[in-house]
């Protein structure tokens, strides 16, 4: 299961969040716009993905995932189909509508909730197992888009895509039935009868808390406020270091260890803190982005390596607690209706953070890290406000 699902989300990140960077520009050369035309494109996917996200969050709680998440190759498939064919600017907007549609059901969250529906309580060992794999999705994605660019064209990487989602995405992802029906029947990280049936709704528990809407804005603002930072870093990365006095070639290489730190973080995060309550993960995990952007204003240039390794490993773990933490608060039952809600702020925020990050560095320079560094300790006080009844 945690196999299946590692793969099909490593096609479907590298497929989107992580296409533009190799083949924005291509693109937005042969249809005659401005580089910024097709990002606002990708902006409104990330925005079509938060709307549709909890409408596809409930289907899975009552369908189960292997319904939902093949639908979500297909939307992808279609839109990368379309956007291999563009030629209008009207078709580029039309193609990530649809691919939109594919992120809101086919991303981090519908996986989470497909696993908690599966494994209940016990989800959070496979939700970090997914993570694991996929976490190699930029260093798949991109130097595969960037070789069929460079021998074929970008049409031709779109269409490559696409054709990974139905051949293999599409299979594996229409196999979760058989595999859910393996787990249910005893085999479930040793723990007989912790799983629950296949299409069937899982039952509460008689000691899960019902979920506070206070916990829950406060969850909502602090995946919101790191998710922000996730993007606008990756969106930015090189240009931020230089703003600090590092050379493009340098910032580059040190942005190289970004992609293992979160890899290290997440074993961590599988042994050492698997029998810790998530909670006092994500207090960790959200102090690595501000402590690095502390240093880096204090120390300067000389410590931007340790920077991307704090950034790195605190995006790795928060990546899952986004699935762990509410499991963990608020129980299993009706996961993926209220994990669309609690997601829907930290889309809206991932499509808008490489503009206004961008607006910040060109402003500002270097002083942009106060924005990333006030939204992480705003997240750390956040958690703590956070409290955990025994």
């Amino acid at each position: 299961m945690v196999a299946s699902l590692g793969v099909t989300q490593t096609v479907a990140w590298a497929s989107t969040y992580y296409l533009p960077a190799i083949l924005g520009y291509p693109i937005s050369l042969a249809l005659g716009i401005d580089a910024s035309d097709f990002y606002l494109a990708f902006s409104m996917a990330l925005v079509v993905s938060a709307v549709f996200g909890p409408m596809f969050g409930k289907a899975i709680d009552t369908l189960s995932g292997h319904k939902v998440l093949p639908a979500s190759n297909v939307f992808f498939a279609a839109g990368l189909a379309l956007l291999g064919f563009a030629k209008s600017e009207l078709e580029l907007y039309l193609a990530w509508f649809i691919i939109g549609l594919g992120m809101a059901g086919g991303l981090y969250e519908s996986a989470f909730s497909t696993l908690v529906r599966i494994y209940g309580q016990d989800a959070r060992s496979a939700i970090t197992g997914i993570t694991l794999i996929a976490g190699f999705a930029s260093t798949v994605g991109w130097p595969l888009s960037g070789w069929v660019l460079s021998y074929w064209g970008w049409r031709e990487a779109c269409w490559a895509w696409a054709s990974l989602h139905l051949l293999l995405a599409l299979p594996l992802n229409l196999a979760i039935d058989r595999l859910s029906a393996v787990t249910s029947s005893g085999v479930t990280n040793g723990s007989e009868g912790l799983a629950p049936k296949p299409n069937t709704p899982i039952a509460q528990s008689n000691d899960e808390k019902a979920p506070t809407l206070k916990q829950a804005l406060l969850l909502s603002f602090v995946f919101s406020a790191t998710w922000f930072t996730s993007t606008a870093m990756a969106a930015h990365w090189p240009r931020m270091l230089e703003a600090t006095g590092v050379s493009l070639v340098s910032a580059i290489a040190i942005g190289a260890i970004i992609g293992p730190a979160q890899v290290i973080a997440r074993i961590f995060e599988f042994g050492l803190l698997r029998k810790m309550h998530p909670l006092f993960s994500a207090r960790l995990a959200a102090m690595a982005h501000p402590i690095g952007a502390l240093l880096m204003v204090v120390l300067g240039p000389v410590v931007a390596p340790i920077f991307a390794f704090l950034h790195g490993a605190g995006n790795g773990v928060l990546t899952i607690a986004k699935g762990t933490l509410p499991l963990a608060l608020f129980g299993p039952s009706g996961y993926g209706y209220r994990q669309g809600w609690i997601m829907f702020p930290a889309r809206i925020s991932s499509a808008f953070a490489p503009w206004i990050f961008g607006v910040a560095l060109t402003n500002w320079g270097a002083g942009a890290l106060g924005v990333t560094f006030a939204l992480g300790a705003l997240s750390v006080f956040s958690l703590y406000v956070i409290n955990v009844k025994k």
